[in-house]
């Protein structure tokens, strides 16, 4: 998500109290923000909830912008926690009702081989996040949001030697919990 001056200006005018600032940079934001989402979680719907999720914790948050990165590089971190928690939620929801329902969506490891990667990974995120949550976030604004070491840095307010090193590790971590098949 890279965005043009004009949406940065209407980030810092919301973040300062400017409803109406606000209400234009929500519906500027908002295709990218589900295009992001979707990198994220392989069904539409899902990524939708994740879009609607991100949306409602910029127009609660912005006033924590502080405008020193780019918005676009704060937005990155609300749309990559916000689809890590849609996927979570669902993961949860799903289990709560294996007994009681039949699964009402096909098993995206059974239809799509990206799909099917895409949960994997995430899968395998969230088995990292639990081991080391230090690691997750520089390695999803790496390489989920594609986001340069340096801006990453600056967004986590960490060195840049450490950024690099964390990503290092937590590409190891992840490698090693999805096996063979995605070396």
């Amino acid at each position: 998500m890279a965005f043009d001056e004009r949406t940065e200006e209407l980030a810092l005018k919301a973040a300062q109290g400017d409803q109406g600032a606000l209400e234009d940079l929500l519906r500027k934001i908002e295709p990218d923000v589900l295009r992001h989402a979707s990198r994220f979680l392989p069904n539409r719907q899902d990524a939708e909830e994740a879009c609607q999720d991100a949306l409602l914790q910029v127009a609660r948050n912005i006033h924590r912008f502080e405008g020193r990165s780019r918005f676009s590089t704060w937005l990155h971190v609300v749309v990559a926690n916000s689809s890590r928690s849609t996927y979570r939620s669902l993961k949860r929801r799903s289990m709560e009702q294996a007994g009681e329902l039949p699964q009402q969506r096909p098993d995206p490891r059974r239809t799509s081989v990206i799909a099917g990667s895409r949960v994997d990974i995430l899968d395998a995120m969230e088995d990292l996040e639990s081991r080391k949550p230090d690691l997750v976030q520089a390695l999803v604004l790496r390489d989920v949001s594609q986001l340069e070491y340096a801006e990453i840095a600056e967004q986590l307010k960490l060195p840049l030697g450490t950024v690099k090193s964390r990503i290092h590790e937590a590409r190891k971590q992840v490698r090693q919990t999805l096996g063979e098949s995605y070396t």
